[in-house]
């Protein structure tokens, strides 16, 4: 599986355009770093639009979903240090939404990116999710231009929890109750067809999933692991 864990924190946004240079540079020195060093963390990637409603997709992954909603996340959320403070003032329209892996499929990571957010019949949603896991995303990992598909279900009381760093924004986060990842290594064009054709609004529905299908695709600007980490 391409993913490297079973937890992860997916976070859209806008940004303020004064905010620019300062987020730029808070987020590749400081918080990457320090999100990657909390201890399940494994991974933080970082994408801009190149055709999306929300600027710039974060995803973060963990070992285990009990890393991404356990206390170390948790104090880390409680105690921003004064650059995020400063920051994060400047999101505008933040998603995002603390998850467990549903399903993912793939053998690397892809510099294309496919975000979809909605929602899912609550009677339907075992349903849905096999046909995902089973069907929908094997089929898209398949093909030659793919390097991963992943499906990503929110823990809706832990994406909840008001914390400091949402305080410091001013405003309150929007959370996606599914979401679907598709990473591709080819050409954006036959990505972004092929993505539309997939995922197809009455694809989904055929198992329960209702909209409104908030699509997105990005490009990949920033990647840190652990191994990035000084030593010591």
């Amino acid at each position: 599986m391409s993913l490297v864990g079973l937890g992860a924190v997916a976070i859209w946004h806008d940004l303020a355009p004064e905010g620019r240079d300062e987020f730029y540079a808070w987020h590749g020195t400081e918080h990457m770093p320090e999100r990657v060093a909390i201890p399940g963390f494994l991974r933080g990637r970082r994408y801009v639009a190149r055709d999306a409603n929300l600027e710039f997709f974060n995803l973060y992954e963990a070992q285990t979903h009990g890393d991404v909603t356990g206390p170390e996340y948790h104090a880390r959320l409680q105690s921003p240090t004064p650059w995020t403070v400063s920051t994060v003032k400047h999101f505008r329209n933040v998603a995002r939404s603390i998850c467990g892996v549903g399903a993912s499929f793939g053998s690397g990571q892809g510099g294309l990116a496919l975000t979809l957010r909605y929602d899912v019949e609550p009677t339907r949603a075992e349903e849905h999710h096999k046909a995902l896991a089973e069907t929908i995303l094997p089929e898209i990992a398949r093909q030659g231009f793919i390097a991963g598909a992943h499906l990503l279900r929110a823990d809706a009381d832990a994406s909840a929890v008001v914390n400091a760093e949402e305080k410091a924004r001013g405003v309150a986060n929007r959370v996606p109750r599914w979401i679907v990842i598709v990473e591709g290594w080819g050409d954006d064009a036959k990505f972004a067809e092929y993505c539309r054709t997939a995922l197809a609004d009455k694809t989904l529905e055929a198992s329960g999933a209702v909209g409104p299908f908030e699509a997105g695709f990005y490009a990949l600007q920033a990647t840190i692991d652990r191994n990035d980490l000084p030593k010591g």
